[in-house]
């Protein structure tokens, strides 16, 4: 049993259902019935009135299988950590779970897509008190309900979540289609240490990542520095906290610590945000910007891990030739393409000269993720093998292949028109 809705994510930013009912009266302590009702009725509100329908669909598939009320009642139980029990207000826990479904019956049950064998198995093997009760409810009545009322029960009885846990339970919150503080909000997570040489994010990171937070027209309405803050914090899902501030650290104390003319790193910010922020027109040099970075990483870090201390970054030992190689290759793509030309144009050959000062000055590294930042902010087309031998040099830094998909999925697309079109 189970449903076929959209993603769940596109109605809701967290929780929903019984599982955020459960939630709800295990903030409330020990609410009477009434209370509990009220609580129910605030859920059935969420979403302009979808909340609804996830209540009374989860309540109509409890209701329709055959777990016997002591099953319904210890699963109930384990999500709420006890907070409200039925039995000590004179009902069963069908007789509740009945009274809510005569308020918000469920719709009728279709087909459902989602990991059913996995749940149970993951419940049973966790170190919660009684878990046999909460993975019947995903075997005998539905899978995802079930894995949202272990989430509750992990929640609520404080259990430490390992790494690989954690992977574990946000990869089934995808297939669910569940959206993501669903799963993450409230577990207790034992990260490990802050370490720049794990490459565990999803996507960008560092200097390059911080350059597309401001491209575009972003400033018209944010503050520089609370923009700066928040690419600093917008750690991946699955980093340990202060990632993104450890990797935007390290790369800019590289920066900084460099041979590289000041100039150059004005003209490096300026390309690379596509003039998202010209901080020449602000009284400020690269050298400037880049140590106010520094500075607000440094923030972040106190916030986040402040038990972490950054250490100078290691020697760079990794070959540039391998970058320089991808970068000459679409050197001359490059210099028929112009950055910002509409306001203090910059030319893509500049762009690319300063990009191969990094490469070789800096870090091949992060001067290959600006090689894939610059690509796109020039939309410069490349060809599939070009694309593949990206996915390669990223797979070679430890990257995942979500930083060149990111980047360029679609230049690998205008560029197969192009030849179509040719």
């Amino acid at each position: 049993m189970g449903r076929r809705r959209p993603a769940f994510g596109v109605l809701y930013e967290g929780d929903f259902g019984l599982s955020e009912l459960a939630a709800r009266i295990f903030d409330a302590q020990a609410p009477d019935a009434g209370r509990a009702l009220a609580l129910a009725a605030e859920v059935a509100g969420l979403a302009e009135g979808e909340g609804a329908v996830e209540l009374g669909d989860d309540v109509r598939r409890l209701l329709d299988s055959a777990l016997p009320d002591d099953v319904l009642r210890t699963a109930w139980l384990a999500a709420t950590l006890h907070r409200f029990d039925p039995s000590e207000h004179g009902m069963t826990l069908r007789e509740w779970l009945s009274s809510l479904a005569d308020r918000w019956p469920g719709p009728k049950a279709v087909a459902e897509e989602g990991p059913c064998e996995a749940v149970p198995a993951l419940i049973r093997t966790s170190s919660l008190p009684e878990p046999s009760a909460l993975a019947r409810v995903t075997e005998e009545a539905d899978a995802g309900l079930g894995f949202r009322l272990f989430l509750r029960a992990i929640k609520v009885h404080s259990g430490p979540v390992g790494k690989e846990q954690y992977d574990r339970l946000t990869a089934l919150g995808k297939q669910f289609g569940y959206p993501g503080p669903l799963v993450h909000d409230g577990l207790d997570v034992r990260w490990p240490a802050l370490d720049t040489g794990r490459r565990d994010a999803l996507g960008d990171v560092g200097f390059s990542h911080l350059t597309a937070w401001f491209a575009g027209s972003w400033h018209h309405d944010t503050k520089p520095e609370r923009a700066l803050r928040q690419a600093a914090a917008a750690d991946h899902e699955g980093q340990t906290p202060g990632s993104q501030a450890a990797f935007l650290l390290q790369d800019t104390i590289r920066l900084l610590d460099s041979a590289l003319p000041t100039s150059t790193l004005t003209m490096l910010w300026l390309s690379a945000t596509a003039r998202g922020y010209n901080i020449d027109q602000l009284g400020m040099d690269g050298r400037d910007w880049l140590q106010r970075i520094a500075w607000m990483c440094r923030e972040v870090l106190r916030d986040l891990a402040p038990a972490y201390t950054p250490p100078r970054p290691r020697a760079v030992t990794e070959s540039a030739d391998p970058v320089l190689r991808e970068l000459r290759a679409v050197a001359s793509r490059m210099a028929d393409r112009t950055v910002s030309p509409h306001w203090e144009p910059i030319p893509g050959d500049e762009a690319a000269a300063v990009l191969e000062q990094v490469v070789t000055r800096v870090d091949p590294d992060l001067g290959f993720r600006l090689l894939l930042r610059m690509l796109d902010v020039l939309s410069v087309p490349i060809t599939e093998d070009e694309y593949a031998r990206y996915q390669r040099l990223a797979a070679h830094f430890g990257h995942h292949e979500h930083l060149v998909t990111e980047a360029l999925w679609q230049r690998v697309e205008d560029s197969d028109a192009g030849e179509r079109n040719s």
